[in-house]
């Protein structure tokens, strides 16, 4: 048997030329399922950075939507990104005051942190979540006693062989050995160190602490008779230092370098000796002269007539 003919109508669909319909576009309900399947799966897959992407192009189709706001939080506060994630919770239309008291916590504004919450305690009451944060909060604000109850009453109702009971743990024995030694332990510092050294500070005089304004005084002169401040060093200009000397490291110049170098202190001649200096090379003005001859009155060529002989 030959070959099955195929009809005209699938030759015409199937010719290269020919496009095919475009699709209908997808409803903002079906966009937002999709992206919100790849949200998981990002997640699960521990891909943040690509889950923050998809929240941001789930809150442009829906910037109301609570679940991918607070999804999104939950990431940049997991990849430490801590000022986007306070800017997020204060631009948010639904409150986050919780991840906005912790973004405080983190960027070491602990006052601000502790008002935001009193504020959650006092509307929303207290959680876990609230007594953890506001335990590392008395603990890094010196409220240690405070933190050793709140990390107590947290251990009494924690889960055992649980992450956080160890957490809990290694926390509460932080606050423990800090109350120990703010209590008690302080007052045998000393005691610990070698009787050298502690000889050694006790008849050592106290350290004088150098201020930043200290330099900028100046200095007295202390002599008798002679009280009162030195004169200021006037300091070289810049532009009156040639090119390649320091001022203090540079040697000065040779004083001498203006006289001819048979003249110069440290000259000599071809014996070894020590030449003698004469006068300046070149003088200026006139030199008198002791050889000249003196005149005599009566025979110079001016003046008057002589006397004729009688």
């Amino acid at each position: 048997m030959g070959p099955k003919a195929t009809p005209a109508s699938d030759k015409r669909s199937k010719q290269p030329g020919q496009k095919s319909p475009p699709k209908p576009p997808l409803s903002v309900t079906d966009q937002l399922k999709r992206l919100f399947t790849s949200l998981c799966a990002q997640i699960d897959g521990g891909h943040a950075k690509n889950a923050i992407r998809t929240c941001d192009k789930i809150l442009r189709l829906e910037p109301a939507d609570k679940d991918a706001t607070q999804t999104k939080l939950f990431l940049l506060l997991q990849t430490e990104q801590y000022p986007a994630a306070l800017s997020l919770a204060d631009s948010a239309e639904h409150a986050f005051e919780f991840g906005r008291a912790y973004s405080l916590y983190r960027l070491h504004r602990e006052h601000e942190a502790a008002a935001v919450l009193a504020g959650i305690k006092s509307t929303a009451g207290s959680n876990r979540g609230v007594d953890h944060l506001e335990a590392q909060l008395n603990y890094r604000q010196g409220s240690y006693q405070t933190a050793f109850d709140l990390y107590n009453d947290l251990l009494d109702s924690a889960e055992t062989q649980s992450d956080e009971q160890a957490d809990i743990l290694t926390n509460l024995e932080a606050a423990q050995k800090h109350l120990e030694f703010v209590n008690t332990s302080y007052l045998h510092a000393l005691d610990a160190l070698p009787a050298s050294l502690i000889n050694g500070l006790e008849s050592n005089p106290p350290s004088t602490l150098s201020t930043a304004g200290s330099s900028n005084i100046p200095a007295t002169d202390m002599t008798e008779g002679n009280v009162g401040l030195k004169p200021p060093v006037k300091s070289v200009r810049k532009k009156r230092v040639p090119k390649g000397v320091i001022p203090g490291v540079t040697p000065p110049p040779d004083p001498e370098r203006w006289l001819k170098k048979s003249e110069r202190a440290n000259a000599f001649n071809q014996s070894g000796k020590k030449r003698k200096t004469g006068g300046g090379g070149a003088t200026q003005g006139i030199v008198e002269s002791t050889n000249l001859p003196s005149t005599q009155p009566g025979k110079t060529g001016g003046g008057g007539k002589g006397k004729k002989k009688k």
